[in-house]
Formats: structure tokens, C-alpha cells, sequence
């Protein structure tokens, strides 16, 4: 959890006072607030657990496409996993260059195939395949753009949805999930692409999931890509620069993580050192580790309702509803998933606490926080906190509300800035958010 309280006891983001923030007309709620300083660390640290060793950490830009946050951890050294073609613009216009850029997705469009291909000299670092039907249609592209289209090939383990120990939504790595090929369809696989001159193998890949608080699943998985590089090596040694383990290293959202993304790297490590494998490179793609601990969601209190009518004390239900919703942090409806809410002001925390449900204003019963241990006087503003993943870039306009605003700080001050939808821009900065 990024967001500290300050000596005072208030509620502070990156040096950056959150009570002030909501109270400022310009800013107002609801607003995401990062912390760019924190996400740089935390993207130099993880970096640190390669001990110098070939890698490359890979941004998932889905879990955050804002462009201050994906220049930020370019800055600090990683690159980027797209998902879209939009993505893969982004990634370059914020300065990712394309060697470091991995291109995932299951159903990638002709004109997305072709951007990829057609990114700087060589095209990007490698566009991954998700199946054997998808290697001939980059092939084409590749032959129509006169460029060779370097690939990897992302593995499906076949985990058993089990053993991955995360939401169904989230789990990506068994026989159920669309994504990837069949690892006993790997020898297929590597017929096709012989097949085409037009394709240039460069890595092998898999990726099991997300939010994973052990790093059992992980390690077996990548144990599994691994010795099935090491069988390529006789035929493909010189071809294969990379193996990409992915991502999903979880993030405490209340109820503990024993284990920190560095240790993921250093387990995984570990196994390709135990193979031989140590000339290639090692790719991840964390996203959520990342971003979700240096963001919060500050939203203010609309009113709060008792039933039954009477005091806050004796009420069988305390209902506390807020002007964020489920159309500006979809996760809870969507998955379930708990985020912790506090009160900004220090007096309001100091104060009796007693469970209150908190509540959005969307039309729908799902658009529910959960209940929540906060003050008897109900407080003015709330954060709600590990929200810098997932939550923006899933946000939506339905029921007409707009999108919520952002807000970029790094070590007391606001670097960057975008305004609600329908409001005037209150900090000008349109080079933050490249087309």
C-alpha cells in the first residue's frame, strides 16, 4: 500500500496531501492519483533481481495505459507488452522502442499485425502467437510489408485451473482458457513456421495468470517452458534469443502477499540456471505489480443511508454512498475483488469506526465496495486504495457518467493531469497523453 499517512495523520500519495486534492475545485472527485516516483522504484527493483543477467521487463500497459506512467517506467529501464494495436501506439509514442515491445492477444487484427511489422527497422521484439492458425496470417502480412516478422510462441501448460489458485476470470494457463498453444501442439507449431521464410522464431513464452500471491504455480510453470527449450536447443540454438515466463505477481490488497515480484525473478532464475539456459534472455510482463500498490480512487461522500431508520449506532445496515461506481472501478463487480477504503482526514480516522457497506450510484445491485470498518461520523472523503491497476483503463461511461479525471504526482507536486470528461482542462499538459 503506497498511500501513507503523514505526520499529521493525513492521508498522503507520493508526498502529496489527498484531502487537499479532493477539496481543490479544479480537481475535485472521483480521481485516480498516482505515484510516479513509487512505480519507477518499484520498476528498478524488480529490474535489480536479474543481477545483471540478460532480461527484459516487459510493461503489461493494460493494467495502466496513461502515458505518464508507461514514459515513467520506460524511463526506468522496461519496455512493453500490447495487447492492441492502440497499445502498441501508445508504447511508441511514449519512447518504448520497439525491439522491447511484445505484441499478446489471441485475435490480433490484420492492420495490427501489420503496425507491428512495420515498427522501426526490424519490426518489434516479437509478436506472440496464441495458435497455429495465427502463424500463416502474420506470415502474409510479413510478405506484404517485405519484412521478416519475428515471433514467439506462447505455450498454454495446461495448468490445472486448481493449482493456479486465482479467479477463473484471471487464470489463463489451463485447457479451458483461449489463450495459447497447446504445449503437446509445440512440434506442430514448429512445422508451420519452418514452413514460412517469412517468420523468424526468437523466444518461446507461456503465462499462467494473474494476482498470484505464491510462486508455486509460476515456478512450475516456467519450469515446463523451460525444459522445453532446453529439448529446442539441438534444432533451434540459434534461433531462440529469449524464454518468457509473463507475469501475474499479485499485490497485497488487504489480506497479505508473502511474496514480492523479485521473488518471482529470482525462483524462475534459478530454474533456467539449472538448465543451461543462462545465454537467453529472460522476459517477464508484469503489469499489476507495477501500478495497482502507487494508485488510489479518491471519492467523496454523497450521503449515508440506516436501516432501520434511527441512530448509526443501532442500525442493522449502514450504507455509505460515494460518487465513484462500478463504472470507474469495475474490479469488485467484475471479479469480486476487495479493495481497502479509508478516510483521507485524519480526525475522521481517529475517530469510533463502525462497518459501513459502501456503495456507488450506478443502477446495479453489483455496484458495491463491501463493508468497510470507518468512522461513525461519516466521513467527507475516502480513497480506496490499490487502485492504480485495472481500474481506469476498465472504466466505462455507463449510466452517462463521465469518465473520472487523473492525477500524476511524483514527490509532492502534480506533473500531469486529465480532466473528467465534459470539464474544461484544469492543467494543460497534452503531451502526457499521446494520441
Amino acid at each position: 500500500m503506497a498511500a501513507l499517512r503523514s505526520e499529521t495523520g493525513q492521508l498522503e500519495l507520493g508526498g502529496k496531501d489527498l484531502a487537499s486534492l479532493a477539496a481543490d475545485e479544479t480537481v475535485g472527485t472521483p480521481t485516480y492519483v498516482y505515484d510516479l516516483g513509487a512505480i519507477a522504484q518499484g520498476a528498478r527493483a524488480l529490474r535489480e533481481a536479474f543481477e545483471g543477467a540478460p532480461h527484459l521487463v516487459a510493461y503489461a500497459v493494460k493494467a495502466n495505459s496513461a502515458g505518464p506512467i508507461v514514459r515513467a517506467l520506460r524511463e526506468a529501464g522496461c519496455g512493453a507488452d500490447v495487447v492492441s494495436g492502440g497499445e502498441l501506439g501508445l508504447a511508441l509514442a511514449c519512447g518504448v522502442s520497439p525491439e522491447e515491445i511484445l505484441f499478446s492477444g489471441v485475435a490480433k487484427l490484420d492492420r495490427e499485425i501489420d503496425a507491428a511489422v512495420a515498427a522501426g527497422p526490424l519490426g518489434i521484439g516479437a509478436i506472440q502467437v496464441e495458435s497455429i492458425e495465427e502463424l500463416p496470417r502474420v506470415a502474409a502480412r510479413a510478405r506484404v510489408a517485405g519484412r521478416r516478422a519475428r515471433i514467439s510462441l506462447r505455450l498454454n501448460p495446461a495448468a490445472s485451473l486448481e493449482s493456479l489458485s486465482t479467479h477463473s476470470h484471471i487464470a489463463t494457463g489451463h485447457d479451458d482458457a483461449k489463450f495459447g498453444i497447446p504445449k503437446d501442439d509445440l512440434p506442430a507449431a514448429l512445422a508451420v513456421v519452418a514452413s514460412f521464410p517469412e517468420l523468424a522464431l526468437t523466444g518461446l513464452s507461456s503465462h499462467i495468470g494473474s494476482q498470484f500471491t505464491s510462486t508455486n504455480a509460476y515456478v512450475d510453470a516456467a519450469r515446463t517452458l523451460f525444459e522445453l527449450v532446453a529439448a529446442l536447443r539441438p534444432s533451434h540454438g540459434k534461433d531462440l534469443r529469449f524464454v518468457d515466463s509473463g507475469g501475474g505477481f499479485g499485490v497485497d490488497y488487504g489480506d497479505g502477499c508473502p511474496v514480492a515480484p523479485s521473488d518471482f525473478v529470482r525462483q524462475v532464475r534459478a530454474v533456467q540456471r539449472s538448465l543451461r539456459l543462462d545465454d537467453l534472455a529472460l522476459y517477464v510482463e508484469p503489469g499489476r505489480a507495477l501500478v495497482a500498490p502507487h494508485g488510489v480512487l479518491l471519492a467523496s461522500v454523497i450521503q449515508h443511508k440506516l436501516t432501520p431508520q434511527g441512530s448509526i449506532v443501532a442500525a442493522r445496515q449502514r450504507w455509505l454512498m460515494i460518487d465513484a461506481g462500478m463504472n470507474d472501478l469495475l474490479r469488485p463487480a467484475l471479479y469480486q475483488a476487495r479493495h481497502r477504503i479509508v478516510s483521507v482526514r485524519a480526525e475522521a480516522e481517529a475517530s469510533q469506526s463502525v462497518p459501513w457497506r459502501v456503495v456507488g450510484p450506478v443502477c446495479e445491485s453489483s455496484d458495491d465496495f463491501g463493508v468497510h470498518e470507518l468512522p461513525l461520523e461519516p466521513p467527507r472523503v475516502v480513497a480506496v486504495l490499490d487502485a492504480g491497476a485495472y481500474g481506469y483503463t476498465m472504466a466505462s461511461r455507463y449510466n452517462g457518467r463521465p469518465m473520472p479525471a487523473e492525477v500524476f504526482v511524483r514527490d509532492g507536486q502534480v506533473v500531469a493531469s486529465r480532466a473528467r470528461d465534459g470539464e474544461s482542462v484544469w492543467v494543460a499538459d497534452r503531451e502526457a497523453f499521446p494520441p
